[in-house]
């Protein structure tokens, strides 16, 4: 009997909260972290963990909807055999990880004061 077969698959409010927070944990960790690997090789610190954070952003995205193709199945599904509910809950799943996404580049500009030009 394999261990995943027992496990039961989330429902979707805790998919959106989880989506939210992976997305925030990746961008918040890998600029943290990147930020301690600067210093340790004489690197400006807060302007290393400001530039990461930029380039993490897409990556915290797909960390957080699974980084698979699962999600443009589901696009596909939803547009072609007119599955608009999972259509609406994947779009939402991904609309939570950029809110993370989002979120973590915010409190990293708040961190690290610079300015961000859009």
């Amino acid at each position: 009997m394999k261990a995943v077969e027992g496990m039961k698959e989330i429902g979707f409010f805790p998919a959106f909260i989880e989506s939210y927070f992976i997305a925030l944990g990746v961008l918040l960790g890998g600029s943290l972290i990147g930020g301690i690997a600067s210093f340790l090789t004489g690197q400006p610190p807060l302007t290393t963990v400001y530039r990461i954070s930029t380039d993490l952003r897409i990556w915290a995205i797909v960390a957080a909807i699974g980084g698979t193709f699962d999600t443009v199945y589901t696009f596909e599904k939803g547009l072609m055999d007119a599955g608009t509910k999972d259509l609406f809950k994947h779009l939402l799943l991904i609309l939570s990880a950029l809110g993370g996404a989002q979120t973590g580049a915010l409190i990293i500009n708040w961190l690290t004061q610079e300015y961000i030009s859009s």
